[in-house]
């Protein structure tokens, strides 16, 4: 009954479509001379009161009342209502207006007054049909089908639910409060390129594309450190690029394949600096995006105020996990420790990668914070320095909030040697079927023999950090047009 509704107010629309041009009237204008927004009107009112305005946008509501009629338009800063007289406009004016439909945008200039219930309104003295929309907007949004809907549609979501809107327009604003932040502090923003001949600079799958006139496969860029890093080398000290990155895995309410990452390089530095700004940069976002680094997420508290509690690896998994690799000796040891904890290792998987896959298992979702994560096994750390206490790890940490990991950082690897020993070993791991590890890249290790100075560098993922900002419980909540299967696939 529902297709068949949709039917006729498509069939309904349509033929309204072609009255309009009968009657000499084109649905689709040029463009409108709009002087203020909606909201411009409603928090202006008191110098615009009396005064002639013109606006333009969607008819959300509409009620007649004889030889008057009162409806409301929505803009991109919010909706007002409108107010129409039949001895306003005159006869052939107001029918128009009364065979317009919800959804329709017009442009219209009046008076600003305010009626005797107090709601600011706009008396219409002329107006402009400027589109007519031939669907009809939808009206309930309720259950799997229609948040599908909504993912797939964003459009028709942003028209009818102004909470949408809101968490996009937050969004934008803690983008570009991210990126005033880092040029304040002296940063110089950078593009580096999307597709590439090595994917590297991260533990990730790459999708593949084809370059026609040169005959060679490219990979889109799982990360963009491998090429800042190279930029560390010729002399550009602080560098970062904000931008979209892919890896080809799959989706769920913390995953989507196309995502936005900001990553971060700063010459003489470590990773102690990068917590430093890191937690900096995200109370400066929170306060000056939200006005207060105290957030619900989940009807939980997140304090963003200085300083985030440090805590080593291996004291999260003796403290969340019950198990204490300090006292697990060996590779084979934690194979067994793995499998009586229902974990499936590996045959050859290292003592490290164990311990690495107990904190992901049994502690990532543990983690409330703001935290940060510390001193990450080599094994699972390619990229990052080894710690001058002990090689088997790196100075590396991960940023925790309400569970989900928001940034990865490390005091960068500079030894030249050392990486290609790092890089050897990933390449063993791809030869023995894991598509994740890390390929050779020999140009970087050529930049690296140039020399580069010590290094920390951070990776933020913003769609994360932006669900958490804006209390959203999926990661489609926050990016305007989510991956997803077609629907003739389903």
């Amino acid at each position: 009954m529902e297709q068949e509704h949709l039917g006729e107010q498509l069939q309904l629309r349509r033929q309204k479509l072609k009255e309009l041009r009968a009657q000499g009237v084109e649905p689709y204008g040029l463009k409108y001379p709009v002087t203020h927004s909606t909201q411009d009107v409603l928090e202006g009112f008191s110098s615009l009161d009396g005064q002639t305005v013109s606006l333009a946008g969607r008819m959300m509501t509409r009620r007649g009342h004889g030889k008057a009629s009162f409806a409301h338009i929505q803009d991109g800063s919010g909706r007002i209502q409108i107010y129409i007289r039949m001895d306003s406009v005159g006869e052939e004016q107001y029918a128009l207006f009364q065979n317009l439909d919800i959804g329709d945008f017009i442009g219209l200039r009046g008076g600003v007054f305010k009626t005797r219930t107090g709601e600011i309104t706009v008396d219409i003295g002329v107006f402009n049909l400027l589109a007519k929309a031939l669907r009809p907007l939808p009206e309930k949004w309720h259950g799997l089908k229609d948040v599908e809907t909504r993912y797939r549609q964003r459009y028709t979501d942003l028209m009818v639910n102004p909470e949408v809107r809101r968490v996009f327009v937050l969004r934008s604003r803690i983008i570009q409060t991210m990126r005033e932040f880092l040029t304040g502090r002296g940063f110089l923003e950078v593009e580096t390129p999307v597709m590439h001949t090595v994917a590297g600079g991260a533990a990730a799958r790459p999708f593949v594309t084809h370059h026609n006139a040169l005959n060679l496969d490219l990979y889109l860029r799982i990360a963009t450190e491998l090429h800042l890093k190279r930029l560390v080398v010729g002399g550009m000290e602080q560098v970062f690029e904000l931008g979209r990155i892919f890896r080809n895995e799959g989706i769920s309410t913390s995953h989507n394949p196309e995502f936005t990452s900001v990553e971060i390089y700063q010459a003489n530095t470590d990773y102690e600096d990068m917590m430093e700004l890191m937690e900096d940069m995200v109370r400066t976002v929170a306060e000056k995006v939200l006005g207060s680094s105290r957030l619900l997420y989940q009807d939980r508290e997140i304090d963003l105020s200085l300083p985030w509690p440090r805590k080593n690896l291996l004291d999260v998994v003796r403290e969340l996990a019950g198990v204490d690799f300090r006292q697990v000796k060996g590779d084979a040891a934690a194979r067994e420790v793995a499998t009586t904890h229902g974990l499936e290792p590996q045959k050859e998987a290292s003592w490290g990668e164990i311990l690495f896959s107990f904190f992901e298992k049994f502690c990532e979702e543990k983690l409330w914070g703001p935290v940060f994560v510390r001193d990450y096994p080599a094994a699972v750390s390619p990229l990052a320095r080894r710690c001058d206490y002990d090689p088997d790890f790196t100075y590396r940490f991960e940023a925790f909030m309400a569970g989900k990991e928001i940034a990865n950082a490390f005091t960068e690897l500079t030894d030249p040697l050392d990486q290609r020993e790092r890089f050897l070993e990933q390449a063993q791991k791809r030869a023995g079927g894991d598509e994740e590890a890390h390929m050779m890249d020999e140009d970087f290790l050529c930049a690296l023999e140039y020399g580069m100075p010590p290094t920390g560098g951070l990776g933020v993922g913003i769609d994360r950090l932006v669900m958490i900002l804006t209390g959203a419980t999926s990661i489609r909540d926050v990016i305007l047009f989510p991956t997803m299967r077609p629907k003739e696939l389903e």
